[in-house]
């Protein structure tokens, strides 16, 4: 049989009967021959203690000492999950990241996977073991622990599935699938049988939640079949009926040529909006603006440079709502004294709102809608960006809702 590999949330891992029922599914599927690696969260909640302790201590903590904190909850969440396999009769082994083990560079909250050496998990499968490792972490070449950052599991799951060379990745979560957007906001919403990698990634990148960004990345890099699914049905039901539920992100694009123009609407609440006024427009201005933000580790999305008068402009771009006070400090400490400019003002109440879909590169029409639907609700667009399957604006957050659910149905998403 194949070589499968599971993830689960920290819903899926919430209780110890979670964590016996995430057993009693992980052990169907071994019975069906496969081989097994299960990459989970750490209880949901677990990650928020651990990091809540921390700032009672020090309302900055280092990040080295941070991860070594906010790490323990997956190691938990493993070894637990051993004991409930073996409690059932099956022979399981649960691996921190360290001990694979899983390289990292040393960006300490923020870290990426360099390399993931397979040999020892390997050996265990090959022996008939269930395989459990931690996700979220890895460690750098010096040795220490770090995180992958918030959602990391995904990540983990997914990159430890193209090392083994796995059939297929299932991400296991507390909805059954990816939908056209989200039903808490829109109940008409639909669960799409298959999306796309771009179309996914596209989704991810602007605020859907049921997949990290950088896990669907490794997908599409590494052409990983992924599969999102709920862990909340019955851990017994038949494997075949559970291996075509959900939703699965496909590369082949011709399965949307007879399908709707768009595929979803996503939607970020956290973004904050930066505007660097009268800055001189000259050459490399973008960089000296931009380059301490990045150097701070800090993610620019959004960017719109004004036109040109007596030779000053206005630069404007969105960062993540939680960086926008760190971004305010490093643009006033380094921006404002070295290049000359007006003011620096911002805006943290402020959402995106976006239409994705690999229908657009054959309809015409789709921005036109989308502005005149907006339109028609009141709503005014602070910021315009696009690429080749996707419409994204900045609007004020009080609308965004309203904005979701006028685009949804003037889409025709509700349409099966």
């Amino acid at each position: 049989m194949a070589l499968i590999v599971h993830k689960y949330g920290g819903t899926s891992m919430g209780s110890t009967e979670r964590i016996k029922n995430v057993a009693k599914r992980v052990a169907k599927w071994h019975d069906a021959g496969h081989q097994v690696v299960v990459v989970p969260s750490a209880m949901s909640g677990e990650t928020n203690r651990l990091i809540g302790l921390a700032r009672e201590i020090m309302e900055q903590p280092d990040p080295r000492e941070l991860d070594m904190i906010a790490s323990t909850g997956e190691q938990v969440s493993v070894a637990l999950l051993s004991m409930a396999l073996h409690g059932i009769g099956k022979e399981a082994v649960s691996y921190a990241g360290w001990q694979v083990p899983i390289i990292t560079d040393s960006a300490f909250t923020k870290a990426r996977i360099r390399s993931i050496d397979d040999a020892k998990v390997r050996k265990d499968l090959d022996s008939g073991r269930i395989v459990i490792i931690t996700g979220f972490q890895g460690v750098d070449g010096e040795g220490n622990i770090a995180t992958l950052g918030r959602g990391g599991s995904d990540t983990s799951a997914v990159a430890i599935a193209a090392a083994l060379k796995a059939a297929e990745c299932l991400i296991y979560t507390d909805v059954d699938g990816v939908y056209t957007t989200d039903p808490r906001v829109v109940s008409e919403a639909r669960r799409l049988k298959t999306v796309t990698f771009e179309e996914m990634l596209e989704m991810a990148s602007l605020g859907s939640k049921v997949l990290q960004i950088r896990s669907v990345e490794f997908a599409g890099n590494y052409r990983m079949p992924t599969r999102v699914l709920s862990s909340l049905t019955d851990p017994l039901m038949p494997l075949e009926e559970e291996a075509n539920s959900g939703t699965l992100i496909s590369f082949e694009e011709d399965t949307h040529m007879e399908q709707a123009t768009i595929t979803g609407i996503a939607f970020n609440r956290d973004e904050a909006k930066i505007t660097v006024m009268a800055v001189p427009d000259r050459p490399g201005i973008a960089y000296q603006i931009l380059g301490p933000v990045a150097d701070a580790n800090i993610e620019v999305d959004m960017i719109i440079q004004n036109q040109s008068v007596d030779g000053k402009t206005d630069f404007t771009f969105t960062v993540p709502r939680g960086e926008y006070v760190k971004a305010m400090e490093v643009l006033n400490e380094s921006v404002k004294a070295h290049i000359g400019s007006g003011n620096i003002v911002g805006d943290a109440k402020v959402s995106k709102v976006s239409v994705v879909g690999v229908g657009m590169r054959s309809h015409v029409g789709v921005a036109s809608q989308m502005f005149r639907t907006l339109s028609e609700e009141g709503i005014n667009i602070q910021m315009i960006s696009t690429s080749e399957i996707k419409i994204s604006v900045l609007i004020d957050e009080k609308y965004m809702e309203l904005a979701v659910r006028a685009l949804h149905k003037a889409f025709g998403l509700e349409k099966a």
